[in-house]
Parts: structure tokens; sequence; C-alpha cells
């Protein structure tokens, strides 16, 4: 079985990107959205990026921006990879030219063949609770709204912590696994030892699963 990726999102701190790059993380998210807690400035966020070390995808994660924003950013911060969370459109996340995972915001009523369906370029699909805040917020959402035959990889996010990914692994066997909330002392504020039991719990259901 192909290894569950992780990704570590809404770094604000130096100490934070390395404990999570030194957990083992395969990728990193920086959030561009003013009206979230973990928002961090292009300036801010350039500097924290640098200290990304090799073979570790770096992702913004953007709410509704206009182009101007998104190209602002790219100008000043070395990201591998877009993350759009609010409503774009698909000929908004591929006009930008660089590669994009797409949320889908899980809720009853969503088609999700036909949103994968609608988003050709992805790079793959984030699922996340649906709330009013993009994101964030600690919520889980329902695991079996997912249906199988995806025709993209599939991120989960949305409440997860050390506790319930490995279930969320087993049942779904995502292409990775994306946590924020969960692995923090405070908004924004990660803590090493939730990381690395994050980490530690994601790789334990790998391995139940390959036996």
């Amino acid at each position: 079985m192909t290894r569950t990726r992780i990704k570590i999102c809404g770094l604000t701190r130096e100490e934070d990107v390395d404990a999570a790059a030194n957990s083992g993380a395969d990728a990193l998210g920086f959030v561009f959205f003013p009206q979230s807690k973990r928002n961090v400035e292009t300036t801010r966020a350039a500097t924290l990026v640098k200290r990304v070390p090799p073979f570790v995808t770096r992702i913004g994660l953007f709410v509704n921006p206009s182009p101007a924003v998104v190209h602002g950013v790219l100008d000043s911060v070395a990201l591998d990879v877009l993350q759009f969370q609010g409503d774009e459109s698909p000929e908004f996340c591929e006009g930008l030219g660089h590669p994009y995972i797409k949320v889908a915001r899980m809720r009853p009523g969503l088609d999700l063949i036909e949103f994968a369906r609608s988003y050709p370029s992805a790079r793959g699909l984030l699922l996340d609770a649906y709330v009013g805040d993009f994101g964030g917020s600690g919520q889980v959402f329902d695991w079996s709204l997912v249906p199988p035959g995806l025709s993209v990889p599939i991120i989960v996010a949305g409440g997860l912590t050390a506790l319930n990914v490995g279930t969320v692994i087993r049942q779904l066997r995502p292409w990775g696994v994306d946590v924020s909330s969960g692995v923090e002392s405070a908004k924004g504020i990660k803590d090493a030892a939730k990381i690395a039991a994050f980490v530690a719990a994601v790789k334990n259901a790998d391995a139940d699963i390959s036996l």
C-alpha cells in the first residue's frame, strides 16, 4: 500500500516549521487569508518558507483571492502548490498557471464525483468540513459522504487528531491527511508533541493496513 502523506497546515512560527518538517511531514501549509488567526503576511511567510528543507512541499492556502493577490504572494514566497479553500471556479484555478489542489467543503447533497470532474487539472481534492470560516474549526465531517472511485487523489482534513486519524485512514484510504487545529495548543501555535503523536498515528495506521 502507498503510505499516507501528511500535511501540517497553518504554520506561523519558525519552531513550528522545524517541528513539522523534522517529524516527517510531507507538506507544510501557510495561510494567506486575512480573516484567519493563522494568517501570515507575505514578508513573514517568505521567512518561514526559507526554513522548509528539501523534499517537503510548500503549500499556500487562499480563500476567494484575486489573481493579483495570488501573484503578489508568489512573487515573494516560494510556494510549490496553491490550495483554494473558497468558491474559486475551475477557470480561476487553472488560469494562475501553478499546480493547485481544490478544497471540497463536505456536506450532504454535494456530488463529489461531479465536483472532481469540474476541476480536471487539480492535483487533488482536499475534503474539509463545511463551516462558515473556511476551515481550521476542528470539526469532523461525515466520512460516509465520500464515494469510492474518485478520479483524483483525496486529502482528508477536518477535525483530525492523533486519536481519530487512524480511523479515517483505515476507512477511506486517502492519499493524504491534513491537520491544523488538531496539533495546536492555541490557534496558530503548534505543539511539537502533538505533531509527533499525529505522525506516529498515521504511520501506525499504514502499518496495520499493510499487514
